[in-house]
């Protein structure tokens, strides 16, 4: 620290003390109140700036505090403009009002904007439009790894969907040529675990469209019109970034047939469906956008939804025959170390009635059975173990599925 006037001793005596010492006493004196006045100035500087830094907090804490005590805002949708006023919807509720607006803000507006309004429904200020975020991030940014090659015993069904999904995006040019428009969609179904997902999967990795995938359990909400509005914002995702294919796995949990029930969950399950079908068809051209749908209970789907103009193209994926499950047990053996005794035609026979996916499930069984005998090669002994115990758990689950129907 910088010493201080009272560690200058000044000559006070006549007699003793010279004219140029005292001088000097005085200029040292001087230089330690210069040294203490720049050290003071750089403390206040310092004073100044973090007093400066209180300041902007204490503003911006206030700022914020008085946000968090206004009222907050409801977010409603434009339906009208009339001479009387604005006509507004109510996201969650569904209630729709009649408000005024000041003359510049009608300028702003228009239907189906969306808006923030006040507790009085006055509107406050517009929003953007932007698509539920559970839509966009269905869109898939990666390509699954699944190719046709890896999909056995489906040749027919592979190339019906390769015309109708595939061709139109790549060769759009034929169509127009041959003066046809292509086919809008296809529906897969079948039983559980006979490829209708990796179809889907492999389009995914073949085409260089968008590829947004997602199950028809996640349309169904509990609040009104949430389902239908996701449905709307998942197509305007699709249009935003055409070409781009859509698959729907588990359409029948929105799409099942229609009836008297007056449950309010119900009601929502089909205010989704009936926008679903309305984005397939509805007057607005849906563009280079294809959709895929796959279902286990074919039975179940409404009819309006399996009508020409929705899905063209209604593909039956069964459970392989004895030449399909060969070509399987192939694929999924491709990689793995199979003894020289493994017969593929005879695995085959034997797994009779196994879908593609029992299939795959044998070969995973097999491997694990050799794991647990420390052998390094699967043998055909272990296939036969593998498929008694698919077998097994099969038949169990559904001696469990009877007894709870019973």
């Amino acid at each position: 620290m910088t010493d201080t006037v009272d560690d200058v001793d000044l000559p006070y005596n006549e007699e003793e003390t010279s004219k140029q010492e005292k001088i000097a006493a005085l200029q040292e004196r001087l230089e330690v109140l210069e040294a203490q006045n720049d050290e003071m100035r750089d403390k206040l500087l310092d004073a100044n700036a973090e007093n400066n830094k209180y300041q902007q907090k204490l503003e911006r804490l206030t700022h914020e505090n008085k946000k968090l005590k206004q009222s907050p805002l409801f977010v409603a949708t434009i339906q009208e403009l009339t001479d009387e006023g604005v006509i507004i919807k109510q996201h969650g509720n569904n209630q729709e009002a009649l408000t005024e607006v000041t003359d510049e803000m009608r300028a702003e507006i228009e239907p189906d904007m969306r808006v923030a309004v006040n507790n009085s429904l006055s509107i406050v200020k517009t929003l953007s439009n932007e698509t539920d975020v559970r839509a966009r991030v269905m869109e898939v940014t990666e390509s699954p790894e699944v190719s046709y090659g890896d999909i056995g015993g489906l040749e027919e069904q592979m190339q019906e969907v390769r015309e109708t999904v595939e061709m139109p995006l790549e060769k759009p040019e034929m169509f127009t040529e041959v003066g046809i428009d292509p086919p809008s969609g296809v529906l897969l179904h079948g039983p559980p675990g006979t490829g209708k997902t990796m179809l889907a999967k492999a389009v995914a990795n073949e085409t260089d469209a968008t590829f947004i995938k997602m199950a028809g359990s996640e349309l169904v909400h509990k609040f009104i019109g949430e389902g239908a509005k996701l449905v709307r914002d998942l197509f305007q995702v699709a249009r935003d970034h055409e070409p781009a294919v859509i698959f729907i796995d588990e359409i029948d949990a929105i799409a099942a047939k229609r009836t008297e029930s007056k449950t309010s969950g119900d009601a929502e399950v089909q205010r989704t469906m009936m926008q679903l079908l309305s984005e397939m068809d509805g007057f607005e051209e849906r563009g280079d956008i294809r959709i895929i749908a796959a279902t286990n209970r074919f039975d179940m789907l409404d009819r309006a939804i399996l009508r020409p103009g929705r899905f063209d193209r209604l593909i039956e994926v069964p459970k392989p025959d004895v030449e399909g499950r060969e070509i399987i047990f192939q694929i999924h053996t491709r990689d793995m170390n199979v003894s020289d005794d493994v017969d593929y035609a005879e695995l085959a026979e034997l797994a009779n009635e196994a879908s593609g996916a029992d299939v795959k499930a044998i070969c995973t069984e097999a491997g694990m059975f050799a794991i647990r005998d420390d052998r390094r090669t699967i043998e055909k002994r272990d296939f036969e173990e593998a498929w008694e115990k698919i077998q097994a758990e099969s038949n169990e689950n559904e001696d469990e599925i009877s007894k709870t129907f019973a």
